[in-house]
Formats: C-alpha cells, structure tokens, sequence
C-alpha cells in the first residue's frame, strides 16, 4: 500500500494528466457556454439575468463537493494515519475557496435584479460565506503549520466543524423564510426545472468539476515536487 503512495510513482501519472483534462475541460466549458448563452431560454421572469444561474448553481455545488470530499479524507488521513490524504485535502482546498467566492459574487449580481440588493442576510448567503471563512481558517491554518505534525489534527478540526454547515446550506432554505427559492433540482423526486436549463446547467457542472481536477492536478503535482526535494519517499 505505502509504495503506491511513493511520490515518484503517483506524480509520474498526475504529471501527464492535466494536459488531458485541460482540453476536456475546453471542449465541455465551450458547450456549455454555447448552450447556456445562447439555446437556453430566458426565464419568463428574470429574463436574461437567469443566465447567471449557470455560473452560480455550479460554483455553489462544486464548492460544498469539495469541501465535503476534504473533509472525509482528513478524519479517514488522521484515523488511519496517510497523511496522502491530507496533500489532497490540501490541494483541493484553494480551488474550493475559489469557487466559494465566485458563488457569493455571482449571487450578489443574481440579488440585485432580482431581489433589489446586492446582499442580503438570506440564511443560504450567511451559511455559504460562513463556508467561505472555513475554507480561509483551513487554508492559513496550513499556511501557519505547514512543517509540523500538529496541522493533521488541527485541520481535521476544522474541516469537522466546518461539515455541520453544509446540510445547513442545503436545507436552509426549507428551514427558515427565505429570499432563496426551493431547490429546483430533486434526485428522489421530479425536478422542477425545465429540461432546456437543466441540460446546460449539468454540462456547466462538469466544466467547474474538470477545472477543480485541474487545479487540484496542478497543485498536488507542486506538492509532490516539494516533498521530493526535501528527500521523503512516503506520503
């Protein structure tokens, strides 16, 4: 098991895969502008402003992915001691943070149209700013730690606390009076959204998951490098 996790022997195969994913991501990210800017239909009440809705509903969902995924791989990194999984968590945690920031933005420009503010204390908006600030405490907290033992427990702390506030974002809106509408989408039941949207709103969804593999490529592969140099042989 441990030399599976021998850095020479994972990055000769997370060194060539971002060029792969790179132009996959071009070619969906191109389909899914096209479809989204161009053959999705207005809505018969926001008009063109939906259209946001394309940037912003993936964004949000890949960043609660992320999270979620960084989480499971610190409590099973510290329980089960491979600290690969920890590497991970860390090379997956900017383009999570990014991502969150592009979700409170672009809901921002949704808001104002729509509601008539740029910001409003919605429970969904103060839930995924409050995952905003978890990325940012988890983010420094590798920032302050990075050389010593100590940053296994305590970003797995983090990222424990931080968890709690996903199904809160999820089921915030059915929780409390919000300016948020219902989700749309329902995997156990039938979705409300129209197939014409919900077709470039998938295809926008797997454009955000390739560019975060992208990222996390790039970033796990200069992790792996550091560890290289410094003469480590097992993660």
């Amino acid at each position: 098991m441990y030399k599976f996790f021998e850095p020479n022997k994972i990055f000769s195969i997370t060194s060539r895969a971002p060029k792969y994913i790179l132009i996959l991501f071009v070619i969906v990210l191109t389909i899914g502008l096209i479809e989204s800017l161009i053959l999705s239909p207005e809505d018969y009440k926001q008009g063109h402003s939906v259209r946001i809705m394309y940037v912003h509903v993936p964004a949000a969902w890949t960043t609660l992915g992320i999270f979620s995924t960084i989480t499971l791989l610190s409590i099973f990194g510290y329980i089960f001691k491979l600290k690969n999984f920890f590497l991970i968590s860390k090379s997956l945690a900017p383009s999570g943070f990014i991502f969150n920031l592009i979700a409170l933005v672009t809901g921002s420009i949704w808001g104002k149209p729509t509601w008539g503010t740029w910001w409003a204390w919605d429970a969904r908006i103060t839930s995924m700013l409050i995952l905003a600030l978890f990325y940012l405490i988890y983010l420094l907290a590798w920032r302050i730690y990075e050389n010593k033992e100590q940053v296994y427990k305590i970003t797995s702390i983090i990222t424990i606390f931080g968890i709690i506030n996903v199904p809160i974002i999820k089921y915030s809106v059915d929780w409390w009076n919000t300016l948020h509408q219902p989700a749309s989408i329902n995997i156990l039941s039938k979705s409300s959204i129209h197939s014409s949207m919900l077709f470039p709103l998938i295809i926008m969804t797997a454009a955000f998951a390739l560019f975060s593999l992208l990222i996390f490529l790039m970033k796990y592969n200069t992790e792996l490098i550091k560890i290289k140099n410094k003469g480590l042989d097992r993660l």
